[in-house]
């Protein structure tokens, strides 16, 4: 029998109390799927601690540079990476071997330590504790990328705070103001 085809006598059977604590007798009858696929793609914000400007025009290109890596390394695939001086928007896949708190973890702490290591200034330099992560349709994927791309200008008349919240009520996520900035 080859991977995926079903077995020719596969018969049903009840699951009695000592089967149910090894699940391979129950799901023995069940065809083996060949491939596990996903494509989940998300956006990710987040912002320097207190939104402290470390992200300079030097430095910023070689982090966003370094978060893609990030992302790559994890098996992911950075569409844009983008933001400004204290924050940045980050458009990925999401690996279907990660969670999303796994991913963000990697991102935050690998390009934290990797900053820290470029130079002296940069040792106290964190980014905040959350962050924002969106759910991105096929449909709006262009216009997103255009948006990230365009960070800088879209900044010269709003706050960090202010496309936050945007964010936040777009996608209807509820938030407590007490705890959406650190």
């Amino acid at each position: 029998m080859s991977l995926g085809q079903r077995p020719r006598n596969y018969a049903r059977t009840r699951a009695s109390a000592e089967s149910a604590i090894h699940p391979k007798a129950l799901f023995d009858y069940h065809p083996s799927m060949p491939q596990s696929l996903s494509k989940v793609v998300i956006h990710i914000i987040f912002s320097t601690r207190d939104r402290h400007p470390w992200l300079d025009a030097n430095v910023r290109p070689r982090m966003h540079a370094y978060l893609a890596t990030i992302c790559r390394d994890a098996g992911a695939k950075a569409f844009r990476v983008g933001g400004v001086a204290d924050h940045v928007h980050l458009v990925t896949t999401l690996p279907r071997t990660l969670s999303q708190a796994d991913m963000l973890e990697g991102l935050k702490k690998n390009s934290s330590k990797w900053i820290k290591g470029l130079a002296i200034d940069y040792r106290h330099f964190y980014w905040q504790r959350g962050y924002g992560a969106f759910s991105v349709s096929p449909s709006q994927l262009d216009a997103l990328l255009g948006y990230v791309e365009t960070q800088e200008e879209h900044h010269r008349s709003r706050t960090f705070e202010e496309e936050y919240r945007e964010f936040l009520r777009k996608h209807d996520v509820e938030y407590d103001e007490c705890y959406a900035w650190d």
